[in-house]
């Protein structure tokens, strides 16, 4: 079952920008992280949207993290991790199911104090057993925890399915 469509997608991200820029209008620069494949093209998309309304400076960075072993060998964030000590920090991913990916995905931010840490998802899934708070989040669906939820971004057309 289709959850969202291309053009759905493409309203819920520019929505996102405007609530991320909206909360973050005291922040002097913003560091967007995205998770593994599709976080991270959630994470570009944000940023193209956030750079045609803001001219404020932008950073962004990619986190690998395996969701089946998070600690094997443990979430990879390039960059330097230093730099974003005392700032904003936006962790972007496709879902939110359970929260544990979300959840070690921070990990490497404990080696040092961010501003703040806030965390945007296309879906979120109702059902966290973790302990994360999602705090942008494109759609809200209760499902069941054997559904899936898969989305795609291609050149084909971007689309978020119910499995």
């Amino acid at each position: 079952m289709i959850l969202l469509n291309h053009q759905q997608i493409a309203s819920k991200v520019t929505r996102l920008a405007m609530e991320i820029l909206e909360r973050n209008t005291t922040e002097s620069e913003l560091y967007i992280i995205g998770v593994n494949k599709r976080g991270m093209e959630l994470a570009r998309r944000l940023l193209a949207d956030l750079k045609t309304i803001s001219s404020a400076p932008f950073h962004l960075r990619e986190l690998t993290i395996d969701p089946a072993s998070p600690l094997a060998p443990g979430p990879e964030l390039e960059g330097q991790l230093e730099e974003m000590t005392g700032k904003a920090v936006l962790l972007v991913d496709d879902v939110a199911n359970t929260g544990r990916t979300l959840f070690y995905a921070l990990k490497p931010l404990t080696e040092i104090l961010p501003g703040k840490i806030e965390v945007a998802v296309l879906v979120d899934r109702r059902h966290k057993t973790w302990p994360v708070y999602v705090t942008y989040r494109g759609m809200d669906l209760s499902t069941t925890i054997g559904d899936n939820v898969l989305v795609s971004f291609s050149d084909g057309g971007d689309v978020a399915v119910l499995e």
